[in-house]
């Protein structure tokens, strides 16, 4: 987008001198611009500079905007830990919050048998935005990642640009349309979609009838054997104890999300052990 000119300021009237019996009190108001910043691993900085290369770009001055104190979503662990990412904060893109795919992440590197990091394997992110969670998978050993998201312009702005500076864009696959769409596609291919190790399904919760969703991964040739289902909805949402043939392993609540996982019957063992 090209960079836009700001206009001068329009011809002010001659003010009355002012009465020097009387304290003249001037307040400014300073306005807000909410920016998602890019955050270079080299730490705030480096994401100061790039807010301010933000602004200036659009012809605004960077003193007059106050930092938002809103953070970025980071990744969590692994081979990138720490890595900031892109998010948008006026558009309907609402990233996992850190504290449940924290969580999230644990119980599947236990539940897999191996706590220090994920069973290797292929992740689908449904209702990627961001794409932090499949990109969390990857950092933590997932060997790649198809992401659905329907959103172009969250693709080219956000998702993209967050897989380039992670370094995951190599082995990642966008597929941008509808996630309903995407399910009738792979159940009518007939083996062109091969199975996935793990799918995460992490929609806008007022978009998406979770009874309807979760029967179509119950059929989904998507779902593999030894697949694991993240889930993450709102409360009051009556969700099924099986997927299939995968179980719930976990079902946890963070205040007004909640937090499920289905897996194989053989999960839940090791995860009690």
């Amino acid at each position: 987008m090209a960079s836009s000119t700001l206009a001068a300021p329009p011809f002010l009237p001659t003010l009355p001198a002012p009465n020097p019996s009387k304290t003249l009190s001037v307040r400014t108001s300073v306005r807000r611009l909410p920016v998602a910043a890019f955050a270079a691993p080299s730490g705030a900085a480096a994401a100061a500079r790039e807010r301010r290369r933000f602004l200036e770009r659009y012809g605004l001055n960077p003193d007059d905007f106050e930092d938002d104190a809103e953070e970025d979503p980071r990744v969590l662990g692994g081979k990138v830990r720490r890595r900031k990412l892109l998010s948008p904060k006026d558009r309907n893109v609402r990233p996992m919050m850190e504290v449940v795919r924290g969580a999230a992440f644990d119980i599947l590197q236990s539940a897999g048998g191996s706590p220090a990091s994920l069973r290797p394997g292929r992740w689908l992110d449904l209702y990627s935005g961001t794409g932090s969670v499949g990109i969390e998978a990857m950092s933590r050993g997932c060997s790649e990642a198809h992401f659905v998201e329907m959103d172009p312009w969250v693709i080219s702005e956000v998702l993209k640009p967050n897989l380039e500076c992670t370094g995951f864009l190599d082995v990642s696959h966008i597929h941008m349309l509808r996630v309903e769409k995407f399910l009738a596609n792979a159940e009518k291919s007939q083996g062109k979609y091969p199975a996935f190790d793990y799918i995460s399904v992490t929609p806008p919760y007022l978009e998406v009838n979770y009874s309807t969703l979760l029967d179509q991964l119950a059929r989904s040739p998507l779902v593999g054997r030894d697949c694991f289902i993240l889930v993450e909805y709102p409360l009051k949402t009556d969700m099924a104890e099986s997927c299939g043939s995968l179980i719930k392993i976990a079902d946890r609540r963070f205040g007004r999300t909640n937090l499920l996982i289905y897996g194989p019957t053989w999960s839940e063992k090791k995860r009690r052990n």
